[in-house]
């Protein structure tokens, strides 16, 4: 088309999933070590109470990361790493990518989205990233929360390992634990109020811009 450059036209539906995906991976590249450290110590009430000791591990989010280097080695900080990329390549391409289509769905391919199109739109796509992503991100945690062991041993050797040993010892239901109250209940909720904020303020500033370039 004459006068269009590639700019301008809008990204296609698979160019919004896996740039989301994507974007999401280089976000967690990054982000790890406080992951891990924020389920450690999250955790440890757990571990110092099955064991019977009152002594406290971990002591903040640096110091959380200074005892695992020095007693787990560099490496632990990014233990689950491979299973935090695949939920992030299926939990943010749906729940992102795929939010403008669902819109586009729910208002039959017209561009007048109400707020409760927002919602609903929202709300369906972190319903279906929750569902997909969970097994990946039980796996993810587990890594994260196991210390290596006396012996040296650990109970999860590799991310296909940790799936098939949870299917097995747990059932399959066992990767979808905490679905319901914690994934799609509060991401869900968490998605509805991002997206439909993030729609407000982009409109606001939109405004904004425009009086400013048209001011009479």
């Amino acid at each position: 088309m004459v006068g269009i450059k590639p700019s301008d036209l809008p990204p296609t539906a698979a160019v919004k999933f896996f740039g989301a995906g994507a974007a999401g991976c280089f976000a967690d590249l990054v982000t790890f070590p406080l992951d891990t450290a924020k389920v450690r110590l999250q955790i440890q009430g757990e571990s110092t109470a099955a064991s019977g000791s009152a002594v406290v591990k971990y002591r903040g989010v640096f110091g959380t990361i200074s005892t695992m280097v020095r007693t787990e080695g560099a490496r632990s900080l990014y233990n689950g790493l491979v299973a935090g990329l695949q939920r992030q390549m299926s939990f943010a391409s749906v729940r992102i990518g795929l939010y403008d289509s669902m819109k586009q769905f729910y208002t039959r391919g017209t561009e007048n989205a109400n707020i409760a199109t927002r919602l609903l739109a929202g709300s369906t796509t972190g319903a279906m990233a929750v569902a997909l992503a969970q097994p990946t991100d039980v796996v993810k945690v587990r890594f994260q929360a196991q210390a290596r062991q006396s012996d040296g041993l650990k109970r999860y050797n590799s991310t296909m390992d940790a799936y098939r040993t949870i299917a097995r010892d747990e059932g399959v239901r066992g990767l979808w634990k905490g679905c319901m109250p914690n994934r799609i209940l509060r991401l869900g909720t968490w998605n509805i109020v991002m997206f439909v904020s993030y729609e407000q303020i982009k409109r606001g500033l939109t405004r904004i811009q425009c009086s400013w370039e048209s001011p009479f």
